[in-house]
């Protein structure tokens, strides 16, 4: 097996983001509500070590809430894979 197999990466599934105030960031209490950019049911942003490579939609899988790969993003700076 490759040494590259065991190597650890870091895997973010962003939901949404937004712009807010320091102001607005202080006074956030629970039960708080931050609206996104991002509309429902919108395509979850799929990074590995801080860099886009996917979309992908929140699915249900037993008891589990996972994501389910929909788009493969080019290379950053590259052509789409063959």
């Amino acid at each position: 097996m490759p040494p590259l197999y065991d190597v650890v990466c870091r895997v973010e599934i962003v939901l949404g983001t937004c712009t807010l105030k320091v102001r607005d960031c202080l006074n956030m209490e629970r039960r708080s509500v931050i609206r996104l950019i991002q509309s429902a049911g919108d395509d979850l942003q799929v990074l590995v070590n801080g860099v886009p490579i996917a979309h992908g939609e929140t699915v249900i899988v037993d008891d589990n809430t996972a994501v389910r790969i929909t788009d493969i993003l080019p290379p950053p700076g590259g052509e789409a894979p063959a």
